[in-house]
């Protein structure tokens, strides 16, 4: 299996957790270089780990084929310009950039130098979702007249990192409504029409911390809500069809494991315990139905199938493109207090 090296541009919540201990199980990625400016934290999970300052550091090793973006949303964009510009294959964390118009300049860049460009929408491999897709493609519920998805927590601190700031691309639309809508996406495509209503209800708020959209398709409408001061949860996911309705609470359990040092391949890896499996309701009778276990790894496993071959990324940077002009349409909507229609 040819080794593919990469280089992990940040090293925050989202690079230590989510990528690097990720990328460090699948067969044929090894992590080369990180660019940190705090190298004892990257030294502490990885003590052997090459450390360098910048990306233009980073950028100047020829034997770094791939490279990883995980800083904040703003610097999305140009970072992965300059490392397409280098020669490498570039995978950024979600969300792909903060505007439509940045999205389309590195798609074509991409296009330019023959590179794979791909963004790391992980959620598509969360356990609820994989079982839901699965659901659908079995026809278990029949047509689907009614999606819902909520990404609920409760906080009524806003917390001192670049999120929850005033920044480019900083909220919860950008950050969980991106993850949300590549889901639907992948499972209806794109809508005829996007209602948004977007807004910060903490005190001391300073960007978006609750969004309810609805995305029209025909007579089916798929509902996408996260809120930051939910005490209690209701269901992540309520799917009615023609057929039938499913119905999951709880949340797929990959990102504490990671959280605990746990690692794909661990026994159970990704697998709910049987109190949070969805219930199928066909027929008047009710089935609980077992949930696939979760699997992070396939994007990296998948990706490097895609390097190796040169075949078609596990999340195109088109399909990440069209997470980006739904999360506009869903802003322009909440200004205007209006129906946005897809153009």
């Amino acid at each position: 299996m040819k080794e593919v090296k990469v280089g992990l541009v940040g090293f925050g919540f989202s690079g230590a957790t989510f990528h690097a201990p990720v990328i460090e199980s699948v067969q044929g990625l090894t992590i080369r270089k990180v660019v940190s400016s705090n190298p004892k934290k990257v030294i502490e999970q990885f003590p052997k780990m090459e450390v360098v300052a910048s990306i233009d550091e980073l950028l100047k090793d020829r034997e770094i084929e791939l490279v990883i973006i995980t800083t904040p949303n703003e610097f999305h964009f140009p970072m992965a310009k300059q490392a397409l510009e280098a020669g490498k294959h570039v995978v950024l964390e979600k969300p792909f950039t903060v505007s439509v118009e940045e999205g389309e300049e590195l798609i074509q860049i991409a296009k330019n130098y023959d590179r794979l460009l791909s963004v790391y929408h992980n959620r598509r491999y969360d356990n609820d979702f994989l079982t839901i897709q699965k659901l659908i493609k079995e026809e278990e519920l029949g047509t689907v007249i009614s999606y819902e998805a909520h990404y609920d927590r409760y906080s009524e601190e806003v917390h001192d990192r670049w999120r929850e700031q005033d920044k480019k691309g900083s909220g919860i639309l950008f950050d969980l409504g991106s993850h949300l809508i590549d889901q639907a996406l992948t499972l209806f495509g794109e809508p005829e029409a996007v209602y948004g209503d977007v807004l910060t209800q903490k005190e001391e708020g300073k960007t978006d911390d609750y969004f309810h959209l609805v995305l029209h398709y025909g007579k089916r409408r798929v509902i996408l809500h996260a809120g930051s001061l939910v005490k209690k949860h209701g269901p992540r996911y309520q799917i009615h069809g023609i057929k039938g309705s499913f119905v999951k609470w709880g949340i797929d359990p990959q990102e504490e494991a990671l959280k605990k040092g746990q690692l794909p391949g661990d026994e159970h890896w990704g697998e709910d315990e049987s109190d949070q499996y969805g219930v199928l309701t066909k027929d008047d009778h009710d089935r609980v139905i077992p949930t696939t276990p979760g699997s992070y790894q396939s994007y990296y496993i998948e990706l490097h199938r895609a390097i190796c071959e040169q075949s078609t990324a596990p999340v195109t940077a088109r399909e990440a493109l069209t997470v980006i002009k739904v999360i506009e349409l869903a802003l322009k909507s909440s200004e205007e207090k209006r129906l946005v229609k897809w153009v």
